[in-house]
């Protein structure tokens, strides 16, 4: 796994409410928090543009980096993020310390190679069930996707958690019957029968004709009083 730069990190002191937040992203800044370790967590301020390049990074947030404090110098991890709705802009942090000889669970996305033989030729589709994998592994190890080869399924065939092959430094998580990727016929829609069509349609409703009756009646009562 490539590290990239190191990562300088400025304490935060005082209070640490949304007020203070605010403050530090005026400055061009995004409030963190970095924990874990058996160290206590200590609020800091990132640059986001470091962020961002680690984020966007082929590992993403699962990226080992640098992150230096005052000096210090210790290895950490994204573990949380949060995003500005609107402006789409980042706006806190949380890292987590990491020791490179401790094994960690972490989830890595799945990418899917080749092109199946139930639709290259079966006329099928190819359906991702399966995202990402939970695996635990040291984090020196850890991988920036799993890489599953689709080439030989065929119609109605898939690949499971089972079939996916790794070496035995990393250790799978996810259920091993868990279906990763399918090969599936294209459903055709039905067009809908009569019956079907009339029992969607809104009923038509009921016309109450009172005035009229009330006008007939009232001329009776005229004609009788007559």
């Amino acid at each position: 796994m490539t590290t990239p730069e190191i990562v300088t990190a400025t304490p935060r002191e005082g209070k640490f409410n949304k007020n203070a937040a605010r403050r530090v992203r005026v400055q061009g800044k995004i409030p963190a928090v970095i924990y874990g370790a058996k160290e206590p967590a200590q609020a800091i301020e990132l640059d986001p543009k470091q962020m961002q390049k680690i984020l966007w990074s082929e590992s993403g947030h699962n990226t080992i980096f640098d992150v230096e404090i005052a000096g210090k110098r210790t290895k950490a991890m994204i573990v949380d993020w949060q995003y500005e709705p609107i402006k789409d802009k980042l706006i806190h942090i949380d890292l987590k310390r990491i020791a490179m000889d401790q094994t960690m669970k972490v989830e890595v996305p799945i990418q899917l190679v080749g092109v199946p033989v139930g639709v290259k030729e079966q006329g099928g589709i190819l359906d991702q069930v399966l995202r990402e994998l939970e695996i635990e592994c040291l984090p020196g190890d850890i991988p920036a996707h799993i890489v599953v080869d689709v080439t030989g399924l065929k119609m109605n065939e898939g690949i499971r958690v089972a079939d996916l092959a790794h070496d035995s430094k990393l250790k799978f998580l996810t259920d091993e019957d868990a279906t990763v990727a399918h090969v599936v016929a294209i459903r055709e829609e039905v067009a809908p029968t009569a019956e079907e069509t009339a029992a969607a349609a809104p009923a038509e409703p009921e016309v109450v004709k009172k005035g009229k009756q009330e006008t007939e009646e009232g001329e009776a009562g005229k004609g009788a009083k007559k």
